[in-house]
């Protein structure tokens, strides 16, 4: 079946950075929004503080520092997409490679457009797209509570003490509740959200590639 059949060789190292790069600029001009929806649902009924994304938006930017309150979190995250979006990258070509060299008749399929290439039927992309998810989930999950809790921490009192700081947050997380219900709170949960997510993310970008008739992977020489 994959008789004369060649591999495209992609660097790992560049499967990374390309995972890397895409999701720090994705974060880096979408992060206010993303700051101002965590203020907007932490807000308690009857207790409201703002009255939607432009109230948010302007009440943190006057009373809380300028675009640095917009911005609050914005380290950690930056360390926690790196690998994020690299290990996702990363592990779904990997994954893609695997399927395609070794279990080329059970999730692969040929595809006459892709020049008698193969490519991933629905179930390996979402498969392959899963466990990536799963991977750069695991990885990068401390750094996502990290994020949260200083998004957080001028809603009240209780919170003030998270907004000093990544690495003082980070330890100060650890010392209350430890790894597995301080660090990885919610992290099944998470997966609950994120896997299906990621493997809807990946299959679909995989099957735009073929839909603009784009090289998704192995190509018969």
């Amino acid at each position: 079946y994959l008789s004369g059949v060649h591999i495209p060789v992609v660097q790992h190292g560049d499967k990374f950075v390309a995972g890397a790069g895409a999701g720090v600029t994705a974060v880096t001009l979408t992060y206010p929004l993303d700051t101002i929806r965590a203020r907007l649902a932490f807000q308690i009924t009857g207790e409201h503080k703002y009255n939607g994304i432009a109230h948010a938006a302007t009440t943190m930017f006057r009373t809380e520092g300028g675009i640095r309150a917009l911005y609050r979190g914005f380290v950690p995250t930056m360390m926690g997409m790196v690998p994020y979006a690299g290990f996702s990258f990363y592990c779904f070509e990997s994954l893609k490679f695997f399927c395609m060299k070794y279990l080329p008749t059970t999730l692969c399929r040929k595809c006459e457009r892709n020049t008698g290439g193969l490519v991933l039927t629905v179930p390996g992309k979402l498969v392959c797209g899963g466990l990536a998810g799963a991977v750069a989930q695991s990885v990068s999950y401390p750094l996502d509570v990290t994020r949260r809790r200083m998004q957080l921490a001028c809603m009240d009192a209780h919170t003030a003490k998270f907004g000093i700081g990544m690495v003082k947050t980070l330890t100060l997380i650890y010392r209350e509740n430890g790894i597995v219900k301080g660090l990885y709170r919610g992290m099944s949960i998470n997966y609950i959200r994120a896997i299906p997510m990621v493997a809807t993310s990946f299959s679909t970008y995989e099957l735009m590639k073929q839909l603009l008739q784009l090289d998704t992977g192995m190509m018969v020489s």
